[in-house]
């Protein structure tokens, strides 16, 4: 009907489709350390690289912004973000909230999310085997963290456990674009499912606590931030 064709009128899915690959592909330059934090995101050269518009190259780079990926400055355009050593922190204090949510519900929580550990620890544990890439170990590795958060049965938790690792994984791609080597947390990683299994719960929560304290000092360090 004329009304119904009016009200989607505004639906573009190819442009969207384009914009999503766009922007996909530099989180991907991100994330692997090709560009380093505080680099230009200039549209016109971004725009030639990628074969798009630049209206598309603007909008993708929008994305990143509101990812925390990159920062916009007034005269002075888009660029990588920087990370700060403050932000490091608030990041590991935010997902110990989560995460230490999870850990405490493990009695409690449905099987199936349980399973999800268990699951998610295999896959970090058999990549780090298999010598898989920095990006995919740092994938499996904080994909375990986010199903800790799972444990809660909440989406929402989930969802905003995600945004922390997409923020975080800025920082870690600069960690091994200065240290250019993987490193892996396997043995703690199974430790703290030993003890959710052995039903020490407690003793999971504080070992948690102390890893992520860790991971704060270990990453802000890296960077000498």
């Amino acid at each position: 009907m004329p009304g119904q064709t009016t009200a989607f009128a505004t639906l573009h899915l190819d442009h969207s489709s384009t914009v999503d690959r766009a922007a996909e592909e530099l989180r991907r330059a991100v994330f692997e350390g090709e560009v380093e934090s505080g680099t230009p995101l200039r549209e016109v050269a971004l725009a030639a690289s990628l074969g798009v518009s630049r209206s598309t190259v603007r909008e993708a780079l929008g994305v990143l912004v509101a990812e925390g990926l990159a920062t916009r400055e007034p005269h002075r355009g888009v660029s990588v973000a920087r990370p700060a050593a403050s932000s490091v922190r608030d990041v590991c204090r935010a997902r110990l909230v989560l995460e230490g949510a999870g850990v405490r519900g493990w009695r409690e929580a449905d099987p199936a999310d349980r399973r999800g550990v268990r699951e998610a620890l295999t896959r970090y544990t058999d990549a780090v085997a298999a010598g898989d890439s920095f990006r995919a170990l740092n994938e499996h590795h904080l994909a375990f963290h986010v199903s800790l958060v799972a444990l809660t049965g909440s989406p929402r938790l989930v969802a905003a456990a995600e945004a922390l690792m997409t923020e975080l994984k800025l920082a870690l791609a600069q960690v091994d674009r200065i240290r250019r080597n993987t490193h892996d947390q396997a043995e703690s990683h199974t430790a703290l499912v030993a003890l959710l299994e052995a039903d020490e719960v407690d003793a999971a929560g504080a070992f948690l606590c102390a890893h992520l304290d860790d991971a704060a000092v270990q990453v802000i360090g890296a960077l000498g931030l």
